[in-house]
Protein backbone atom coordinates (compact mmCIF):
# COMPACT_ATOMS: atom_id res chain seq x y z
CA UNK A 1 0.00 0.00 0.00
CA UNK A 2 1.20 3.57 -0.97
CA UNK A 3 3.13 5.73 1.60
CA UNK A 4 0.74 8.73 3.06
CA UNK A 5 2.65 11.89 3.80
CA UNK A 6 1.16 15.12 4.42
CA UNK A 7 3.36 18.38 4.29
CA UNK A 8 1.60 21.30 6.69
CA UNK A 9 2.63 25.02 6.02
CA UNK A 10 1.27 27.51 8.15
CA UNK A 11 -0.26 30.31 6.45
CA UNK A 12 1.59 33.72 6.76
CA UNK A 13 2.37 32.21 9.88
CA UNK A 14 4.01 35.44 11.58
CA UNK A 15 1.46 37.77 10.67
CA UNK A 16 -1.19 35.46 11.30
CA UNK A 17 0.03 34.95 14.99
CA UNK A 18 0.22 38.49 14.91
CA UNK A 19 -3.37 39.32 14.25
CA UNK A 20 -4.37 36.49 17.42
CA UNK A 21 -2.25 38.70 19.74
CA UNK A 22 -3.37 42.43 18.51
CA UNK A 23 -7.19 41.44 16.95
CA UNK A 24 -7.66 44.87 15.93
CA UNK A 25 -5.57 44.06 13.20
CA UNK A 26 -7.71 41.39 11.53
CA UNK A 27 -9.25 42.15 7.95
CA UNK A 28 -6.34 45.26 7.77
CA UNK A 29 -3.05 44.90 5.21
CA UNK A 30 -0.24 44.03 7.74
CA UNK A 31 3.45 42.93 7.48
CA UNK A 32 6.15 41.68 10.31
CA UNK A 33 9.06 44.12 9.43
CA UNK A 34 12.90 43.87 10.82
CA UNK A 35 13.76 46.84 12.28
CA UNK A 36 14.55 50.30 9.73
CA UNK A 37 16.68 51.91 12.75
CA UNK A 38 18.99 48.98 12.70
CA UNK A 39 18.78 48.41 8.86
CA UNK A 40 16.99 45.27 8.76
CA UNK A 41 14.09 46.81 7.31
CA UNK A 42 12.40 44.02 5.12
CA UNK A 43 9.00 42.30 4.88
CA UNK A 44 9.48 39.30 7.10
CA UNK A 45 5.76 37.99 6.41
CA UNK A 46 2.70 39.49 5.24
CA UNK A 47 -1.29 39.10 5.55
CA UNK A 48 -3.42 37.79 2.55
CA UNK A 49 -4.45 41.72 2.44
CA UNK A 50 -0.90 43.03 2.03
CA UNK A 51 -0.18 40.18 -0.76
CA UNK A 52 -3.37 41.13 -2.75
CA UNK A 53 -1.33 44.66 -3.13
CA UNK A 54 1.86 42.76 -4.37
CA UNK A 55 3.57 43.00 -1.57
CA UNK A 56 6.31 40.08 -0.84
CA UNK A 57 8.54 38.39 2.15
CA UNK A 58 11.93 40.52 1.41
CA UNK A 59 9.97 43.53 0.34
CA UNK A 60 11.79 46.32 2.48
CA UNK A 61 9.72 48.44 4.18
CA UNK A 62 9.52 51.77 1.65
CA UNK A 63 8.41 49.61 -1.04
CA UNK A 64 5.72 47.55 1.01
CA UNK A 65 4.36 51.15 1.96
CA UNK A 66 4.50 52.25 -1.99
CA UNK A 67 2.63 49.09 -3.35
CA UNK A 68 0.22 49.30 -0.20
CA UNK A 69 -0.26 52.82 1.14
CA UNK A 70 -2.79 51.58 4.46
CA UNK A 71 0.02 48.95 5.63
CA UNK A 72 0.20 48.31 8.99
CA UNK A 73 4.06 47.10 10.08
CA UNK A 74 4.93 45.29 13.26
CA UNK A 75 7.87 43.74 14.73
CA UNK A 76 8.39 40.51 14.79
CA UNK A 77 7.83 39.05 18.41
CA UNK A 78 10.23 35.16 17.75
CA UNK A 79 9.13 33.82 21.22
CA UNK A 80 5.63 34.30 20.66
CA UNK A 81 6.15 32.63 16.85
CA UNK A 82 7.92 29.29 18.47
CA UNK A 83 5.33 28.85 21.21
CA UNK A 84 2.26 28.43 18.34
CA UNK A 85 4.64 26.03 16.37
CA UNK A 86 5.39 24.37 19.20
CA UNK A 87 1.55 24.21 20.20
CA UNK A 88 0.57 23.01 16.24
CA UNK A 89 3.54 20.22 16.44
CA UNK A 90 1.61 18.94 19.98
CA UNK A 91 -1.55 18.69 17.69
CA UNK A 92 0.41 17.07 14.83
CA UNK A 93 1.99 14.54 17.46
CA UNK A 94 -1.73 13.12 18.31
CA UNK A 95 -1.70 11.27 14.75
CA UNK A 96 1.95 10.10 14.69
CA UNK A 97 5.58 10.80 15.94
CA UNK A 98 7.03 11.00 12.47
CA UNK A 99 7.28 14.54 12.27
CA UNK A 100 10.04 16.27 10.73
CA UNK A 101 10.30 20.12 10.93
CA UNK A 102 11.38 22.52 7.42
CA UNK A 103 10.91 25.39 9.35
CA UNK A 104 9.52 27.13 12.04
CA UNK A 105 6.14 27.05 10.15
CA UNK A 106 6.04 24.04 7.97
CA UNK A 107 6.31 20.10 8.80
CA UNK A 108 6.52 16.61 7.04
CA UNK A 109 3.89 14.40 8.66
CA UNK A 110 4.15 10.42 7.48
CA UNK A 111 0.63 9.21 9.00
CA UNK A 112 0.52 5.78 6.86
CA UNK A 113 0.45 3.70 10.09
CA UNK A 114 -2.08 6.13 11.87
CA UNK A 115 -5.18 5.63 9.90
CA UNK A 116 -7.20 4.10 12.50
CA UNK A 117 -6.83 7.65 14.23
CA UNK A 118 -9.20 9.37 11.44
CA UNK A 119 -12.74 8.03 12.62
CA UNK A 120 -15.72 7.44 11.84
CA UNK A 121 -13.89 7.69 7.96
CA UNK A 122 -13.34 4.18 6.32
CA UNK A 123 -10.49 4.21 4.28
CA UNK A 124 -11.48 4.02 0.31
CA UNK A 125 -9.75 2.52 -2.45
CA UNK A 126 -9.61 2.23 -6.30
CA UNK A 127 -8.36 -0.45 -7.39
CA UNK A 128 -6.35 -0.59 -10.80
CA UNK A 129 -5.17 -3.68 -12.63
CA UNK A 130 -5.07 -5.57 -9.85
CA UNK A 131 -3.64 -2.60 -6.83
CA UNK A 132 -5.13 -1.15 -4.43
CA UNK A 133 -4.62 2.53 -3.94
CA UNK A 134 -5.96 5.19 -1.57
CA UNK A 135 -8.98 6.87 -2.63
CA UNK A 136 -8.60 10.57 -3.48
CA UNK A 137 -11.48 11.22 -1.13
CA UNK A 138 -9.75 9.48 1.88
CA UNK A 139 -6.34 11.68 1.50
CA UNK A 140 -8.04 14.80 1.11
CA UNK A 141 -10.66 13.80 4.55
CA UNK A 142 -6.97 13.08 6.28
CA UNK A 143 -5.42 16.31 4.92
CA UNK A 144 -8.91 18.21 6.10
CA UNK A 145 -9.03 16.54 9.53
CA UNK A 146 -5.72 17.66 10.59
CA UNK A 147 -6.43 21.58 8.74
CA UNK A 148 -9.30 21.93 10.92
CA UNK A 149 -8.15 21.26 14.17
CA UNK A 150 -5.50 23.68 13.65
CA UNK A 151 -7.42 26.11 12.71
CA UNK A 152 -9.98 25.45 15.01
CA UNK A 153 -7.91 25.01 18.52
CA UNK A 154 -4.60 27.13 17.69
CA UNK A 155 -6.60 30.18 15.74
CA UNK A 156 -4.27 30.22 12.74
CA UNK A 157 -4.62 28.40 9.28
CA UNK A 158 -2.41 25.85 7.44
CA UNK A 159 -2.14 24.63 3.51
CA UNK A 160 -1.87 20.78 3.37
CA UNK A 161 -0.21 18.29 0.76
CA UNK A 162 -1.20 15.16 0.62
CA UNK A 163 1.12 12.67 -0.94
CA UNK A 164 3.07 9.64 -1.56
CA UNK A 165 5.90 11.16 -0.84
CA UNK A 166 8.08 14.19 0.71
CA UNK A 167 8.70 15.95 -2.61
CA UNK A 168 5.14 15.84 -3.76
CA UNK A 169 3.14 16.43 -0.69
CA UNK A 170 5.60 19.69 -0.16
CA UNK A 171 4.34 20.74 -3.77
CA UNK A 172 0.62 19.80 -2.54
CA UNK A 173 0.95 22.17 -0.06
CA UNK A 174 1.57 25.14 -2.54
CA UNK A 175 -1.29 24.74 -4.46
CA UNK A 176 -4.14 25.62 -2.81
CA UNK A 177 -3.32 28.81 -0.52
CA UNK A 178 -4.92 29.77 2.48
CA UNK A 179 -6.29 27.00 4.14
CA UNK A 180 -6.81 24.20 1.44
CA UNK A 181 -5.82 20.57 1.15
CA UNK A 182 -4.49 19.23 -2.39
CA UNK A 183 -3.85 15.59 -2.91
CA UNK A 184 -1.05 14.75 -5.64
CA UNK A 185 -1.43 10.84 -5.49
CA UNK A 186 -0.23 7.92 -7.54
CA UNK A 187 -3.21 7.75 -9.69
CA UNK A 188 -3.41 11.95 -10.65
CA UNK A 189 0.00 12.74 -10.34
CA UNK A 190 1.20 12.84 -14.18
CA UNK A 191 -1.66 14.77 -15.14
CA UNK A 192 -1.29 17.37 -11.28
CA UNK A 193 2.37 18.12 -11.81
CA UNK A 194 3.16 17.24 -15.58
CA UNK A 195 2.28 20.86 -16.59
CA UNK A 196 3.69 22.70 -13.54
CA UNK A 197 6.88 24.94 -13.53
CA UNK A 198 10.12 23.51 -13.20
CA UNK A 199 10.60 25.94 -10.48
CA UNK A 200 7.89 24.19 -8.47
CA UNK A 201 9.74 21.94 -7.45
CA UNK A 202 11.84 21.29 -4.16
CA UNK A 203 15.18 22.46 -4.64
CA UNK A 204 14.40 24.39 -7.32
CA UNK A 205 15.76 28.08 -8.08
CA UNK A 206 16.52 30.66 -9.94
CA UNK A 207 19.86 29.84 -11.37
CA UNK A 208 19.13 25.88 -11.88
CA UNK A 209 15.30 27.34 -13.27
CA UNK A 210 17.32 29.36 -16.04
CA UNK A 211 19.49 26.76 -16.86
CA UNK A 212 16.83 24.03 -17.06
CA UNK A 213 15.04 26.07 -19.24
CA UNK A 214 17.55 26.70 -21.19
CA UNK A 215 17.53 23.30 -22.09
CA UNK A 216 13.90 23.04 -22.71
CA UNK A 217 12.94 21.64 -19.57
CA UNK A 218 10.25 24.34 -18.11
CA UNK A 219 8.16 22.03 -16.85
CA UNK A 220 8.36 19.10 -14.29
CA UNK A 221 7.04 16.95 -16.44
CA UNK A 222 9.03 17.39 -19.38
CA UNK A 223 12.14 17.20 -16.17
CA UNK A 224 10.92 14.11 -15.60
CA UNK A 225 11.45 13.05 -19.04
CA UNK A 226 14.46 14.16 -20.05
CA UNK A 227 17.77 11.90 -19.99
CA UNK A 228 19.31 11.63 -16.67
CA UNK A 229 22.82 11.24 -18.08
CA UNK A 230 22.31 14.79 -19.19
CA UNK A 231 21.39 15.85 -16.14
CA UNK A 232 24.34 14.75 -14.34
CA UNK A 233 26.05 16.08 -16.70
CA UNK A 234 24.85 19.52 -16.09
CA UNK A 235 24.11 19.69 -12.70
CA UNK A 236 26.49 16.68 -11.32
CA UNK A 237 24.06 14.85 -8.08
CA UNK A 238 21.90 17.19 -7.88
CA UNK A 239 20.73 16.82 -11.63
CA UNK A 240 19.68 13.12 -10.64
CA UNK A 241 18.20 14.19 -7.67
CA UNK A 242 16.30 16.51 -9.51
CA UNK A 243 15.39 13.93 -12.32
CA UNK A 244 14.00 11.67 -9.26
CA UNK A 245 12.05 13.85 -7.61
CA UNK A 246 10.76 15.26 -11.03
CA UNK A 247 9.34 11.84 -11.84
CA UNK A 248 7.71 10.94 -8.15
CA UNK A 249 10.53 8.20 -7.30
CA UNK A 250 11.44 10.32 -3.98
CA UNK A 251 11.96 7.43 -0.75
CA UNK A 252 12.92 10.18 1.70
CA UNK A 253 12.24 8.80 5.03
CA UNK A 254 10.11 11.60 7.35
CA UNK A 255 12.24 11.52 10.35
CA UNK A 256 10.90 10.73 14.01
CA UNK A 257 10.21 13.90 16.24
CA UNK A 258 12.93 13.03 18.02
CA UNK A 259 15.68 12.54 15.77
CA UNK A 260 18.58 14.89 15.56
CA UNK A 261 18.42 16.80 12.58
CA UNK A 262 21.39 16.77 10.28
CA UNK A 263 22.66 19.82 9.54
CA UNK A 264 24.81 20.71 6.39
CA UNK A 265 26.28 24.22 7.85
CA UNK A 266 25.89 26.31 10.88
CA UNK A 267 26.00 30.48 10.84
CA UNK A 268 24.75 33.74 11.98
CA UNK A 269 24.83 37.53 10.20
CA UNK A 270 23.76 40.50 11.08
CA UNK A 271 23.50 44.18 9.93
CA UNK A 272 24.33 47.01 11.71
CA UNK A 273 22.61 50.39 11.95
CA UNK A 274 25.71 52.32 10.80
CA UNK A 275 28.74 51.35 8.54
CA UNK A 276 31.56 49.47 9.94
CA UNK A 277 35.09 51.54 8.69
CA UNK A 278 37.34 50.44 11.42
CA UNK A 279 39.02 47.10 11.84
CA UNK A 280 39.05 46.68 15.87
CA UNK A 281 35.24 46.70 15.30
CA UNK A 282 35.46 43.92 12.84
CA UNK A 283 37.29 41.91 15.11
CA UNK A 284 35.05 42.57 18.49
CA UNK A 285 31.58 41.96 15.45
CA UNK A 286 33.06 38.90 14.30
CA UNK A 287 33.61 37.86 18.06
CA UNK A 288 29.45 38.24 18.61
CA UNK A 289 28.53 36.12 15.39
CA UNK A 290 31.17 33.48 16.88
CA UNK A 291 30.17 33.12 19.62
CA UNK A 292 26.03 32.33 18.68
CA UNK A 293 27.80 29.69 15.74
CA UNK A 294 29.84 28.08 18.18
CA UNK A 295 26.87 28.33 20.79
CA UNK A 296 24.35 26.47 17.95
CA UNK A 297 27.76 23.81 16.94
CA UNK A 298 27.74 22.41 20.60
CA UNK A 299 23.82 22.63 21.18
CA UNK A 300 23.11 20.60 17.61
CA UNK A 301 25.37 18.18 18.62
CA UNK A 302 27.50 17.98 14.99
CA UNK A 303 30.88 17.37 16.61
CA UNK A 304 33.53 19.56 15.55
CA UNK A 305 33.62 22.02 12.11
CA UNK A 306 36.61 21.75 9.81
CA UNK A 307 35.61 24.69 7.82
CA UNK A 308 34.78 28.61 8.61
CA UNK A 309 32.89 30.86 5.98
CA UNK A 310 32.98 34.62 5.97
CA UNK A 311 30.21 36.64 4.35
CA UNK A 312 30.74 40.49 4.07
CA UNK A 313 28.30 42.85 3.05
CA UNK A 314 29.47 46.65 1.97
CA UNK A 315 27.50 49.52 2.20
CA UNK A 316 27.07 49.36 -1.64
CA UNK A 317 25.31 46.13 -1.13
CA UNK A 318 28.12 44.39 -3.05
CA UNK A 319 29.33 40.86 -1.56
CA UNK A 320 32.24 39.03 -0.82
CA UNK A 321 32.08 35.59 0.49
CA UNK A 322 34.83 33.45 1.39
CA UNK A 323 36.37 30.42 3.49
CA UNK A 324 39.26 28.32 4.66
CA UNK A 325 39.76 24.57 6.04
CA UNK A 326 40.85 24.71 9.94
CA UNK A 327 41.80 22.30 12.61
CA UNK A 328 38.19 20.51 13.65
CA UNK A 329 36.90 23.12 16.25
CA UNK A 330 33.86 24.21 17.48
CA UNK A 331 35.40 26.70 20.08
CA UNK A 332 34.30 30.24 19.52
CA UNK A 333 37.85 31.97 19.67
CA UNK A 334 39.13 29.86 16.93
CA UNK A 335 36.03 30.42 14.74
CA UNK A 336 36.24 34.35 15.07
CA UNK A 337 40.44 34.08 14.90
CA UNK A 338 39.85 32.32 11.09
CA UNK A 339 36.88 34.53 10.65
CA UNK A 340 38.86 37.72 11.10
CA UNK A 341 42.44 36.05 9.03
CA UNK A 342 39.59 36.02 6.45
CA UNK A 343 38.56 39.12 6.51
CA UNK A 344 41.73 40.80 6.37
CA UNK A 345 42.90 38.50 3.43
CA UNK A 346 40.16 39.22 1.37
CA UNK A 347 38.79 42.73 2.48
CA UNK A 348 40.92 45.98 1.82
CA UNK A 349 40.88 49.26 3.37
CA UNK A 350 39.87 51.38 2.98
CA UNK A 351 36.23 49.60 3.79
CA UNK A 352 32.83 50.29 4.78
CA UNK A 353 30.74 47.53 6.06
CA UNK A 354 26.89 46.99 6.06
CA UNK A 355 26.34 43.49 7.46
CA UNK A 356 28.69 40.34 8.22
CA UNK A 357 28.17 36.65 8.34
CA UNK A 358 30.09 34.20 10.27
CA UNK A 359 29.37 30.01 9.42
CA UNK A 360 30.99 26.51 10.11
CA UNK A 361 30.79 23.37 7.78
CA UNK A 362 32.27 20.08 7.63
CA UNK A 363 31.25 18.56 10.95
CA UNK A 364 32.59 15.59 12.16
CA UNK A 365 29.69 14.18 13.96
CA UNK A 366 31.68 13.29 16.82
CA UNK A 367 34.29 11.08 14.96
CA UNK A 368 37.86 13.24 14.62
CA UNK A 369 41.01 12.36 16.30
CA UNK A 370 42.10 14.05 18.57
CA UNK A 371 45.54 15.35 18.39
CA UNK A 372 48.65 15.65 21.17
CA UNK A 373 48.05 19.01 21.05
CA UNK A 374 44.34 19.20 21.85
CA UNK A 375 44.91 16.34 24.65
CA UNK A 376 47.99 18.08 26.13
CA UNK A 377 47.07 21.51 25.55
CA UNK A 378 44.22 24.28 26.00
CA UNK A 379 41.46 22.92 23.88
CA UNK A 380 39.22 20.45 25.90
CA UNK A 381 39.53 23.26 29.06
CA UNK A 382 38.40 25.98 26.79
CA UNK A 383 35.90 23.60 25.27
CA UNK A 384 34.53 22.93 28.86
CA UNK A 385 34.61 26.82 29.91
CA UNK A 386 32.42 27.65 26.96
CA UNK A 387 29.82 24.83 27.84
CA UNK A 388 30.04 26.76 30.95
CA UNK A 389 29.07 30.13 30.00
CA UNK A 390 25.87 28.59 27.80
CA UNK A 391 24.40 27.07 30.97
CA UNK A 392 25.23 30.55 32.78
CA UNK A 393 23.67 32.53 29.82
CA UNK A 394 20.66 30.12 29.50
CA UNK A 395 19.73 30.64 33.19
CA UNK A 396 21.01 34.61 33.86
CA UNK A 397 20.60 35.95 30.98
CA UNK A 398 23.31 36.53 27.70
CA UNK A 399 24.16 40.05 28.52
CA UNK A 400 25.37 38.67 32.28
CA UNK A 401 28.76 36.89 31.16
CA UNK A 402 30.95 38.43 28.53
CA UNK A 403 34.12 38.38 26.59
CA UNK A 404 36.09 41.28 27.27
CA UNK A 405 36.75 41.92 23.19
CA UNK A 406 32.84 42.12 23.07
CA UNK A 407 32.93 44.01 26.36
CA UNK A 408 34.30 47.09 24.76
CA UNK A 409 31.59 47.25 21.96
CA UNK A 410 28.77 48.22 24.10
CA UNK A 411 26.12 47.96 21.41
CA UNK A 412 26.83 44.36 21.12
CA UNK A 413 26.58 43.66 24.92
CA UNK A 414 22.77 42.53 24.70
CA UNK A 415 23.36 41.57 20.82
CA UNK A 416 22.20 37.97 21.80
CA UNK A 417 21.98 36.92 18.07
CA UNK A 418 22.01 33.32 18.77
CA UNK A 419 17.98 33.33 20.54
CA UNK A 420 16.87 36.28 18.48
CA UNK A 421 17.48 34.89 14.92
CA UNK A 422 15.08 31.77 13.53
CA UNK A 423 16.19 29.67 11.04
CA UNK A 424 14.38 28.63 8.19
CA UNK A 425 15.80 25.71 6.13
CA UNK A 426 18.18 27.32 3.35
CA UNK A 427 17.70 26.28 -0.67
CA UNK A 428 20.80 24.43 -1.35
CA UNK A 429 20.00 24.38 -4.81
CA UNK A 430 21.77 27.71 -5.97
CA UNK A 431 24.07 28.23 -3.43
CA UNK A 432 25.47 24.54 -3.86
CA UNK A 433 25.62 24.74 -8.04
CA UNK A 434 27.45 28.00 -7.20
CA UNK A 435 29.77 26.33 -4.93
CA UNK A 436 30.91 23.76 -7.34
CA UNK A 437 31.56 26.42 -10.04
CA UNK A 438 33.33 28.41 -8.16
CA UNK A 439 35.74 26.74 -5.91
CA UNK A 440 33.64 27.57 -2.67
CA UNK A 441 32.15 31.15 -3.32
CA UNK A 442 28.97 31.29 -1.52
CA UNK A 443 27.23 29.62 1.48
CA UNK A 444 24.35 29.95 2.91
CA UNK A 445 23.70 31.23 6.64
Amino acid sequence: MERIIIHSDLNNFYASVERILHPELCGKPIAVCGSKEERKGIVLAKSEEAKRFGVKTGDTVWQAQKKCGGIICVPPHFEEYMNFSRRVKRIYADYTDLIESYGIDECWLDISASTRIFPPYTPKYVEVNGEKFYSEGYLRFLGDTIRERVKKEIGVTVSCGVSFNKVFAKLGSDLKKPDGTSVISKLNYKSVVGGLPVEDLLFVGKATREKLRSMGLSTIGRLACADKNILIDNFGKVGETLYIYARGEDNGQVKHMDEKREYKSIGNSCTYPQDITDLTRIERLLYVLAESVAARLRETEQGLADTVHLWVRKSDLSDVSVQKKVRHTALCGEIANHAFELFKSNISAPFSVRALGVTVSGFDNGVSQITLDETYGNYQKLEKVERCVDEIRKKYGYDKLQRGIVAEEPSQMRNDIKNSHLIKPANFEDRSIKKDIKNGGNFDN
